[in-house]
């Protein structure tokens, strides 16, 4: 009788763990197809691609992992770095970016992406490293930059942002290391609350209307290697 129970429990095991080798395959798959929906948003998006290099390679007929400038999990096959720098790529940024949920890199530096960036990034909070410099994004800098926890590496340079560096996107980039906002059309004062991110090595606000006094408490960012205010007014 004192084998009944384990018996019980070896068959419940047997029964249950084909069901949850499924479901997991099932999650697995379905991540996967959010990624390459995602993905074929973008391209869809892009309306100018001299390279074809998106035309050619971004197949539905092989996986997103192979595709140029994706970057996969080695475990999970889920996208965790898009690298499409240097492209010459023409368009904008769809709502669907969003719903790539493990992604950690994000690069699209040296092309001509335009419009106003998506709210639907903020999703994103696994984001480390941000690089969409030398394009043509426009309005203001949206505060919800602060949905990064993990974010350590921020550049927006040569782009056509404007308005005033929102206050409140510094308030919880505990890790942040490297900023870059140069070269756009950014004006007011630099918010206060940047000097929260105390792992700060480089800050470059260059060739912006910024105006006013530089904070003295500035000192206290004891990491700060870099810092380039050239062609604004601050004192």
């Amino acid at each position: 009788m004192g084998n009944v129970p384990r018996f019980i429990l070896c068959l419940t095991m047997a029964v249950l763990l084909p069901n949850f080798v499924v479901s997991f395959s099932t999650k697995t798959k379905i991540n996967t197809s959010t990624d390459q929906s995602a993905l074929l948003a973008l391209k869809a998006h892009v309306v100018s691609d001299p390279q074809k290099i998106l035309e050619t390679n971004w197949s539905i007929t092989t996986s997103v992992c192979n595709w140029v400038g994706v970057t996969c999990g080695s475990q999970h096959q889920r996208v965790i770095s898009l690298n499409l720098s240097n492209m010459l790529l023409t368009g904008t940024l769809p709502p669907q970016i969003g719903n790539l949920s493990v992604l950690a890199s994000l690069n699209l530096m040296n092309n001509s992406f335009h419009g106003s960036l998506p709210i639907q990034l903020a999703n994103l909070h696994r984001l480390r490293f941000i690089e969409l410099s030398e394009n043509n994004f426009y309005e203001e800098i949206p505060s919800w930059f602060d949905s990064f926890p993990k974010l350590q590496y921020l550049s927006l340079s040569a782009n056509k942002f404007t308005g005033q560096i929102p206050s409140d996107m510094f308030e919880r980039l505990p890790k942040l290391q490297s900023l870059n906002l140069g070269m756009n059309n950014l004006s007011g004062k630099i918010p206060i609350d940047l000097l929260k991110c105390k792992e700060l090595q480089f800050i470059n606000l260059e060739s912006n209307r910024l105006e006013g006094i530089l904070p003295k408490e500035i000192g206290n960012l004891t990491m700060l290697r870099s810092l380039h205010l050239d062609n604004n007014r601050i004192q």
